[in-house]
């Protein structure tokens, strides 16, 4: 690995842990992309490069910060991680047997929908009296 991907991997592991900590994104909405974009990784190898930095417990500090403060649902957690690794499970199948395009068309389909909705709500939100 040179120099210019170590940094550039380095600048987008500090991006995604910031907005991680931050306002909870990180993986799929920043990691894939950046990592398709500036390192060139396919769709599928860009999304296993993701999951496979989640495995250890990145987030670690900053589920402790939020602990700290209260505000972690230690139940809804414990019941999501269930479902979050049997769905990773069979959705990683699934999209493994699909057309590379096909799933970054999804993938860029369902980004657009979230961003939509957050921009019509928050929208609504502020200009609401």
């Amino acid at each position: 690995m040179d120099l210019t991907s170590l940094l550039t991997l380095l600048l987008i592991g500090v991006a995604a842990g910031v907005l991680s900590g931050f306002i909870g994104i990180g993986g799929g909405l920043l990691i894939v992309p950046a990592l398709m974009y500036f390192m060139g990784l396919s769709q599928m190898a860009a999304q296993g490069t993701s999951l496979a930095l989640m495995l250890p417990p990145i987030g670690a500090l900053a589920v402790m910060n939020y602990w700290k403060a209260g505000e972690v649902d230690v139940r809804a957690a414990a019941v999501m991680v269930v479902a979050f690794v049997a769905g990773g499970y069979f959705g990683s199948r699934i999209a493994l047997a699909m057309d590379p395009l096909k799933v970054r068309l999804a993938f860029g389909i369902v980004m657009l929908l979230v961003a939509l909705r957050m921009i019509i709500q928050t929208s609504r939100a502020l200009w609401t009296p």
